[in-house]
């Protein structure tokens, strides 16, 4: 696709025959001439009838072939000042995409089946990989990477455009294979070494998904919440369970959410703290967490862009030096 840069240059091409027509014929050795800083030279041409550089011999429009040369390199100057230009592909743009660590827990409490799908019971665990699942596709101009954490926090998926190994990796994990127990402050610190690694990339978050307390690990959740702090990187914490202490107790998970400790980590960094109860309100955390930190650029597009003006300005300077030529040759 072309395009002209200022199309409006194009509202000079009749000013020759403006001027022309303005300025005071000269009476000359040739008859009536267009009254030029240069006519006496042009004078001096001798004029061969029939020649081939006869160029002050006027045609049927009453213009000379000196006019319609000097108008050609004229064109062509204009149309190089009207900028043309070629224009690829319109390209989205990438340059304001986030960096989003997924910092999951995979304890073996996330098997307790108080979530629902459709009709149909389901644990905890697989809630979260159909709605994290989810949130991955809408992601399509920023960086994924994901955590798992039990007793010990794994990188599983180093922060990558590529989402389906991301959700390969989200898909195959499995309750207690990172231990029973839960290290919240390990986890969260694991998140941010590996976000701070780029520095070029601006827009960072965390989003960290328990239903247990911090009960195991090298850092308490009151160092995490400082270190947290301390590295300014916004994080949105979800609790998800359900809310029934003796529901719990039945499955065998004595010990509850966290509430204080997550809304802590969350405050801290500018965040956001959810509690998900079942299904639905999972899903609604995630579609929430994607509006609030929507990618400025999704209906941004770029397009490369190549000047072609220098085309038309060389072709007017090589019109200009035959044209020179063409006086030279008729002296």
């Amino acid at each position: 696709m072309s395009q002209f840069a200022y199309p409006l240059m194009f509202l000079l091409l009749p000013l020759p025959f403006i001027v022309r027509h303005l300025l005071p014929a000269l009476k000359g050795l040739h008859g009536d001439a267009l009254k030029i800083p240069f006519i006496n030279d042009l004078e001096k041409i001798s004029i061969k009838s029939g020649s081939l550089w006869n160029i002050s011999s006027e045609n049927s429009s009453g213009y000379s072939r000196f006019f319609w040369m000097l108008y050609l390199v004229w064109f062509l100057l204009v149309f190089a000042l009207a900028r043309p230009q070629w224009l690829g592909e319109p390209v989205r743009a990438n340059n304001e995409s986030r960096d989003i660590m997924l910092v999951l827990d995979i304890s073996t409490s996330m098997l307790g089946r108080d979530f629902a799908l459709g009709n149909q019971r389901i644990d905890r665990l697989t809630a979260v990989k159909k709605t994290a699942s989810d949130f991955i596709k809408k992601r399509a101009n920023d960086r994924i990477g994901l955590i798992l954490f039990g007793t010990r926090a794994y990188l599983q998926a180093p922060l990558t455009y590529d989402k389906n190994a991301v959700e390969e990796i989200l898909w195959s994990m499995q309750a207690g294979m990172a231990g029973d127990s839960t290290s919240i402050g390990d986890a969260l610190g694991l998140a941010l070494k590996n976000l701070n690694n780029n520095k070029n990339i601006k827009n960072k978050i965390i989003i960290l998904l328990t239903d247990g307390e911090n009960n195991d690990g090298s850092i308490s959740l009151p160092q995490a919440v400082k270190l947290a702090a301390d590295e300014g990187i916004k994080t949105y914490t979800i609790g998800v369970g359900s809310q029934n202490l003796f529901f719990n107790a039945m499955l065998g998970y004595a010990h509850g959410i966290d509430e204080k400790g997550l809304n802590a980590i969350a405050q801290a960094t500018k965040g956001q703290y959810f509690r998900a109860g079942n299904t639905q309100d999972l899903q609604q955390v995630y579609n929430i967490i994607n509006q609030l930190e929507a990618s400025q650029n999704q209906d941004r597009f770029l397009r490369e862009t190549k000047e072609l003006y220098y085309i038309p300005l060389l072709a007017a300077i090589l019109s200009g030096l035959a044209l020179a030529f063409a006086l030279r040759r008729a002296e």
